[in-house]
């Protein structure tokens, strides 16, 4: 059943062209209007598609909120395996500690006990040079007076620091 053009009227109506085919033939013109009039909605469609508004509504919350517990649940699990680990580890560590063995080895490590009749060897600056730290300078017995007022330098210091415009200077490159 073909469509009949609408009557012209005073008004105009939005009409979408259709480009030139190639071969010189000029495509019909399909009028909007008319197009939109042909959708039907009948009322059992109108409904479902409010039931779907509607169900999406009061879903979508309630799957943001699943989601967001789903997180916290495998955050908590991982957390839960984090503790279960470390209490494993201090076990094994009460376990070596049951051990007079290592008991008596930390002991001589960490605080330098020896057994009745052995004899203690210490060995100090066992370090590599390299790692030595520099030597200081001797410090003088005598106490040296400076001239100063420290009023002037105390206020260039407070007019210094209340007029900089950064806190710390930018190392110069």
């Amino acid at each position: 059943m073909a469509r009949r053009p609408a009557p012209p009227s005073s008004s105009p109506q939005p009409v979408t062209q259709v480009p030139r085919k190639r071969d010189g033939r000029s495509a019909r013109a399909v009028d909007v209007r008319e197009w939109a009039s042909g959708i039907r909605l009948s009322g059992f469609a109108a409904i479902m598609l409010s039931l779907v508004v509607l169900g999406t509504w009061v879903l979508v919350p309630s799957i943001g909120t699943y989601l967001e517990q789903r997180q916290r649940i495998a955050a908590l699990e991982q957390s839960v395996q984090l503790t279960k680990e470390q209490i494993a580890d201090l076990e094994r560590e009460r376990t070596r500690w049951d051990d007079p063995v290592y008991v008596t080895t930390q002991a001589r490590e960490r605080l330098y006990y020896v057994k009745p009749g052995d004899v203690p060897y210490l060995i100090d600056f066992d370090l590599d040079p390299a790692d030595l730290p520099p030597e200081q300078q001797e410090v003088s017995d005598q106490i040296e007076e400076r001239p100063a007022d420290w009023m002037p330098q105390l206020l260039r210091s407070i007019t210094s620091a209340g007029l900089a415009k950064s806190a710390v200077e930018a190392p110069a490159k």
